[in-house]
C-alpha cells in the first residue's frame, strides 16, 4: 500500500503541485512570521541588555499601589543627591551614577526632525572616575560642561550632518534651543539602535530641563570587583528611603527582554491569524484535490478492495499520499518562510524603521511548528475524501457507478448549515444590542461563516442560475458553462468558499475603516471651532511658553491651552483639564445639557455627562477636590456637556490649577486666527514658534488625515496579508478547473466532434471559472457588509458620530478582483481543454 501511495503521488505531479503550493504558502507565512518576530525580538533584547552592562544595581522611585493613596495626586518621587552620595559609599560599590532623562527632538541642518520621534531622547552626561561617563564613550570632542553645550550619538550626528563646533537646534518641550556640539559618542542604547536619537546635556542642565535641580530619575551603581549584584543590592536596601527601590541589573535586563517579547506578541499573533486564514482556505483546496483524485481512481481503489485491501488500508493509502505532499510542502514552506523573515527585516530597515543588527533566528520551535502545521493540515484535509473512498462498494465502483450524494445526505447537510447559519445570525444580532458584545459577535460570525460554507452547494444553484441571462448571450458556451458550474455543487462550493472567506474579511474591514474615518471627520468638525491645534510631534507635554507665544502671535484672535493635572475628586482619581475660561467657548462646539462655558471662572468646572452621572453631580453641585500638591479645595459644577472622543472630562480654568502646579505643562494649544486656515496662517504660527520641527500645527483636516493615515496603513497591511488567502483561492480555482477538464475529457471530445470549435471550448471553461469566482465574490461581499454593519453597531456605542458607510467603489473593485481571479485561473485549464485531441478524448474512459 505504501508503494502504491508513492506511485500515485508521482503519477499526478501536475495536479498535486497546486496542493503543494497552497500548503507551501500557508506554511511559509507561519514560519516567516516566527522567524521575523524572533529575529527582531532577539536583536532588541541583546541591544537592550548591552545597555545594562554598566549597571549592577539600579535605584528607582518606588511606585507601588499601596503608597499611591498616601501620596498627593500629582506627586512623582525623585531621587536626591544625598542618596546618590550614599549609594556610592555602600560596601561593595565601585561607583554611582545619577541619571535624568526625557524627550529631546534634534533637527538636522535642513530643519527636519532626526530620529523616530518617540525615541528622541535627552539625558545627562555624568562624569565618574576620571571625569568620564562609562555609558557613553566619546568618539570625538569632549563632554558637555555648560548650559549652552551638547553631545550627540554618532548616528544622530551623522544623519543630521553635524560636526564638532556646529550649532544644533533642538526642542525639549516646545521652544527651540540652540546648543554648541562639543562631543560625539557611541552607545548601546536600544532606542538609538532602533533609529532614535540621543542628546546629552551636563547634569545641571538636564535636571533643569527634566526634573528639579539636585534630583535624579535613576541612580545606577557599579559593583566593585568580587561583589555580586545580589550582595550589592542587599547593602543598598539598607540606605533606601521609603519612596525608592533597588533592582539588580540582571533583573532589569530580564524585565526589558520580557517587555520586548510581549510587545512582539501582538504583531506575531496578528500575522499568525492571517497565516491561519491562508491555511484554512488551503484546506478547501486540499480536500477538493484529494476528492477529485480519489474519484478518478475509483476503479483502481475498488480493484484493491477486491484483491483483499481493507477499508482502513484504502484510507491509509490516501493519507500516505497526503503525508508525502504535506512533508514536501512543509519543508519547502519553511525554507520560503526563512527567506520571508529575512526579507521583512530588510524591508523595515529600507523603510527607515532601523532594526538592531543581529543574526537570523531560526528556533527549533519554528522548524517543528512549520513541519507539524504543513503535514497535519494536509492530512486532516485528505482524511474525509479517503474515508469516503473506502466506503464505496467494490462492485459498484468497478461498474463505474460513482457514489453520488444521496437525498438524505443533502438534507442532513442543508439542515446542519441552516442551523449553524441561523444560530450565527442570532448571535451576531444579539451582540449588537450588548454593551460589550465582541466575544459573542466573534462566535456568531464564525458560526455564520461555517454555516454559509455548509449551505454553499444549496446556494450555488439559484445564484448561478441568476446569471443565466448574461451567460446565454455567449451562446452554447455560456449555457454549458452554467450547467458545468452547478453539475457538482460540492466542488463548486468548496472552490468558491476559498475566495468567499478572503473577500468577507477584506469587505468587512473596509466598511468598518471607512465608517470610523467618517465618524472622526464628523467629530472633529462638530467638536472643534479652533482653526489649529498645536502639539508636540512626539505627543509629549508642551512648555507653557508655547501658549504664551501663540496668544501674542500676529493674527491670533483666541487661544487656549489644554493643561492636564492629576487630582482626587470626591475621593476618586480624576484628571482635571485646565483651559482658558474666557476663550474656550470660541474654540470648541460642545452641546451643553445644563449651564455653559460662560461661568467657567476660578473655582468652577464644566463636566461631561458621563462623569457627572457616575458621581451624581448636577448643575450647581459642589465637590471636594485634592489638587496635585495635596491641598484641598471646593469646585462648583457650572456646566454639563455631551462628551466625545476628542473632548471629555472635567474642565476648569487655568487659574484654578495654577496655585497647585509646581511644573506647568500643556498637552496642546487650540488657536483661532483672523485668516482662518490656510498656508499663510500656518506659516505665521510656525514662525512665531521658531520653525520648530518638534511641534506640529494641525487644522481639523490634518487631524483627520493623521488618523486616516493610520487607518490606511492598517488596511493596506491587512490587504497584503489577506492577499495571501486570495492567491491560495486562485490556486483552488485553477486546481478545480484543471481536474474538471480532465474528468470531462470525453465530453469535451464529443463537443469538438459535433462542431464546437477550440475558441468555444476555451470560452466555456473561462465562463465557468468566472461564474464560480463571482459566486464566491458575491457571497464574500454580502457577508463582509453584514459583519461590518454588526461591528459598527458595537463601535457606535462609544463613538457617537459613527454611521455605516458603504464604500461602493471599493466593493466594485473587490467584485472586479473576483472576476479577474476567475479569468486568470482559467487561462491554463482553458488552453489545455482546447488542445485535447478529440478522437483520443472520445476513446478515454
Amino acid at each position: 500500500m505504501f508503494r502504491t501511495a508513492l506511485r500515485n503521488v508521482l503519477a499526478h505531479k501536475a495536479r498535486l503541485l497546486m496542493t503543494v503550493l497552497a500548503v507551501l504558502l500557508g506554511v511559509a507565512f507561519v514560519s516567516g512570521t516566527l522567524v521575523f518576530t524572533n529575529t527582531i525580538s532577539d536583536a532588541f533584547q541583546k541591544s537592550s541588555q548591552k545597555g545594562f552592562d554598566n549597571v549592577d544595581v539600579a535605584i528607582q522611585p518606588h511606585t507601588a499601589d499601596r503608597d499611591r493613596e498616601e501620596r498627593r495626586p500629582g506627586h512623582a518621587p525623585k531621587l536626591s543627591q544625598h542618596l546618590l552620595d550614599q549609594a556610592g559609599k555602600v560596601p561593595g560599590a565601585a561607583s554611582a551614577t545619577g541619571s535624568v532623562s526625557g524627550f529631546a527632538a534634534v533637527a538636522d541642518k535642513h530643519g527636519k526632525l532626526v530620529g523616530e520621534g518617540f525615541n528622541s531622547t535627552g539625558a545627562n552626561y555624568y562624569p565618574g572616575p576620571g571625569g568620564k561617563d562609562a555609558r557613553y564613550p566619546l568618539k570625538d570632542g569632549r563632554a558637555p560642561q555648560a548650559a549652552g553645550e551638547i553631545a550627540l550619538d554618532a548616528k544622530t550626528a551623522d544623519r543630521g550632518g553635524y560636526k564638532i563646533g556646529d550649532t544644533v537646534r533642538l526642542s525639549v518641550d516646545g521652544p527651540v534651543l540652540e546648543k554648541k556640539l562639543t562631543g560625539v559618542f557611541t552607545t548601546d542604547d536600544g532606542n538609538v539602535s532602533a533609529g532614535g536619537s540621543l542628546a546629552l546635556f551636563d547634569t545641571a542642565t538636564a535636571q533643569k530641563l527634566y526634573a528639579t535641580p539636585g534630583e535624579f530619575g535613576e541612580i545606577d551603581v557599579k559593583a566593585a570587583p568580587g561583589t555580586s549584584q545580589a550582595a550589592l543590592k542587599t547593602a543598598i536596601d539598607k540606605i533606601l528611603p521609603r519612596d525608592a527601590e533597588a533592582t539588580t541589573g540582571k533583573q532589569l535586563a530580564d524585565d526589558q527582554a520580557t517587555m520586548i517579547a510581549q510587545g512582539m506578541d501582538g504583531m506575531k499573533t496578528g500575522m499568525l491569524v492571517f497565516a491561519g486564514i491562508s491555511l484554512f482556505v488551503g484546506i478547501f483546496i486540499i480536500a477538493n484535490t484529494f476528492t477529485m483524485l480519489v474519484s478518478q481512481r475509483t476503479k483502481e481503489l475498488a480493484l484493491m478492495r477486491a484483491v483483499g485491501a481493507s477499508r482502513r488500508q484504502v484510507t491509509r493509502s490516501v493519507l500516505l499520499e497526503a503525508l508525502v505532499v504535506g512533508a514536501v510542502a512543509a519543508v519547502t514552506g519553511l525554507l520560503a518562510g526563512i527567506g520571508i523573515g529575512a526579507g521583512l527585516r530588510s524591508l523595515l530597515n529600507g523603510a527607515g524603521a532601523t532594526v538592531p543588527d543581529g543574526p537570523l533566528v531560526i528556533t527549533p520551535g519554528t522548524v517543528v511548528t512549520s513541519l507539524v502545521v504543513g503535514i497535519v493540515v494536509t492530512m486532516l484535509a485528505a482524511w474525509l475524501p479517503g474515508r469516503r473512498a473506502a466506503k464505496i462498494p467494490p462492485v459498484a465502483a468497478m461498474n463505474s457507478v460513482h457514489a453520488v450524494a444521496t437525498t438524505r445526505s443533502l438534507v442532513v447537510r442543508n439542515t446542519i448549515g441552516a442551523l449553524l447559519s441561523g444560530t450565527g445570525i442570532a448571535a451576531v444580532l444579539a451582540a449588537t444590542g450588548m454593551k460589550d458584545g465582541k466575544t459573542v459577535l466573534g462566535i456568531g460570525a464564525g458560526l455564520l461563516l461555517i454555516g454559509v460554507f455548509v449551505l454553499t452547494p444549496l446556494l450555488s444553484r439559484p445564484l448561478i442560475a441568476a446569471a443565466a441571462p448574461v451567460l446565454n448571450l455567449f451562446g452554447i458556451s455560456g449555457k454549458l458553462a452554467r450547467q458545468n458550474a452547478v453539475r457538482n455543487p460540492r466542488r463548486t462550493a468548496a472552490t468558491a468558499s476559498a475566495l468567499m472567506i478572503g473577500l468577507t474579511l477584506i469587505t468587512g474591514l473596509t466598511v468598518i475603516a471607512g465608517s470610523v474615518q467618517q465618524a472622526i471627520d464628523k467629530m472633529a468638525t462638530s467638536a472643534i471651532k479652533a482653526d489649529y491645534v498645536v502639539s508636540m510631534a512626539s505627543h509629549t507635554p508642551l512648555s507653557p511658553e508655547v501658549a504664551k507665544k501663540l496668544a501674542s502671535a500676529p493674527g491670533v484672535t483666541a487661544s487656549s491651552p489644554l493643561r492636564m493635572s492629576a487630582s482626587r475628586i470626591d475621593g476618586d482619581h480624576e484628571s482635571l483639564t485646565g483651559v482658558d475660561g474666557k476663550s474656550i467657548k470660541e474654540l470648541t462646539k460642545l452641546d451643553f445639557t445644563a449651564g455653559s462655558f460662560d461661568g467657567l471662572t476660578a473655582g468652577k468646572a464644566v463636566v461631561d455627562e458621563s462623569t457627572a452621572k457616575s458621581h451624581g453631580w448636577k448643575l450647581g453641585s459642589t465637590v471636594d477636590a485634592t489638587f496635585e500638591d495635596g491641598k484641598h479645595g471646593k469646585i462648583t459644577v457650572s456646566g454639563i456637556y455631551k462628551g466625545n472622543e476628542l473632548m471629555r472630562g472635567i474642565m476648569v480654568d487655568t487659574t484654578t490649577l495654577a496655585p497647585h502646579q509646581s511644573v506647568v505643562n500643556d498637552q496642546q494649544v487650540m488657536v483661532k486666527t483672523k485668516a482662518g486656515t490656510g498656508a499663510s496662517a500656518k506659516d505665521s504660527l510656525s514662525k512665531a514658534l521658531g520653525d520648530n520641527p518638534a511641534i506640529q500645527i494641525q487644522d481639523k483636516k490634518d487631524i483627520s488625515n493623521d488618523i486616516a493615515k493610520a487607518i490606511s496603513l492598517m488596511l493596506n497591511m491587512l490587504y497584503g496579508l489577506l492577499g495571501m488567502a486570495v492567491i491560495v483561492a486562485v490556486l483552488g480555482v485553477v486546481n478545480t478547473l484543471a481536474m474538471s477538464v480532465f474528468e470531462r475529457s470525453q465530453e469535451i471530445g464529443m463537443l469538438r466532434a459535433i462542431g464546437l470549435d477550440r475558441k468555444g471550448i476555451k470560452r466555456m471553461v473561462r465562463l465557468e471559472s468566472l461564474v464560480i469566482s463571482l459566486f464566491g465574490g458575491v457571497l464574500g461581499v454580502g457577508l463582509g457588509v453584514f459583519f461590518g454593519w454588526a461591528a459598527g453597531e458595537l463601535i457606535g456605542k462609544s463613538l457617537g458620530t459613527y454611521e455605516m458607510v458603504l464604500p461602493w467603489g471599493r466593493i466594485a473593485v473587490f467584485l472586479l478582483i473576483a472576476a479577474l481571479v476567475g479569468v486568470l485561473a482559467a487561462l491554463w485549464p482553458a488552453r489545455r481543454a482546447a488542445k485535447l485531441n478529440m478522437l483520443a478524448a472520445i476513446k478515454a474512459e
